[in-house]
């Protein structure tokens, strides 16, 4: 698929569609720029069209979380455990925070699919949210083409090598999942029970 694959399955992967950049990334590294024979600095290309790919997939969950998400959560909010005051809370620290935010969460998996969904509830102003999302994105996009260059035909060994840690890792995960549900449906509970709702 070329680069305009990396700019599609990355803006797939955007809108918290699970295709995992940590995928298509180091393949791009591999694939478009090692095995190609190109030097170090398509690894700054794929980088680039990865970072791209994110700002469109951003765009298109920011509007539509802008044009129809906020009724949506005030009315099924809490099915979803998020309540109003957590609307509240979204609001001010976008209107304080929210560059910072949105670059520092397109740098973190599991969270970077989604940043642009309380941007858009939050009506953070497009212009800032495209910026912050390109240079929060472009760190990540590069340095997991970078991986990739480097690590070549090597990626399949590495992998060998860490398959023993997935168990673990998904297990605290769950721990940690379950700890939140639970804390998130006590607290929809309480404002549900305060709301007479």
């Amino acid at each position: 698929m070329g680069w305009s694959g990396v700019v599609l399955l990355m803006a797939i992967e955007s809108t918290a569609i699970p295709l995992p950049s940590e995928v298509i990334m180091p393949l791009a590294g591999w694939r478009l720029v090692l095995d190609e024979g190109h030097g170090v600095a398509y690894v700054l290309l794929a980088g680039f069209w990865g970072a791209v790919g994110s700002l469109i997939g951003s765009l298109i969950e920011y509007y539509i979380s802008r044009a129809g998400g906020r009724p949506l959560i005030e009315k099924y909010g809490k099915y979803i455990l998020i309540t109003r005051k957590d609307l509240e809370r979204a609001d001010r620290w976008f209107e304080t925070r929210g560059e910072l935010t949105v670059f520092i969460a397109r740098m973190i998996p599991g969270v970077r699919g989604f940043i642009s969904i309380p941007a858009g509830i939050a009506r953070m102003n497009v212009v800032r949210f495209s910026i912050f999302t390109f240079i929060g994105a472009f760190p990540w996009t590069l340095g997991l083409a970078w991986g990739g260059y480097l690590l070549g035909e090597n990626y399949d060994a590495i992998r060998d090598v860490s398959k023993p840690f997935d168990i673990p890792i998904i297990g605290t995960v769950t721990v940690i999942v379950i700890w939140f549900l639970w804390r998130r449906i006590r607290e929809v509970r309480a404002e549900g029970a305060t709301l007479g709702e």
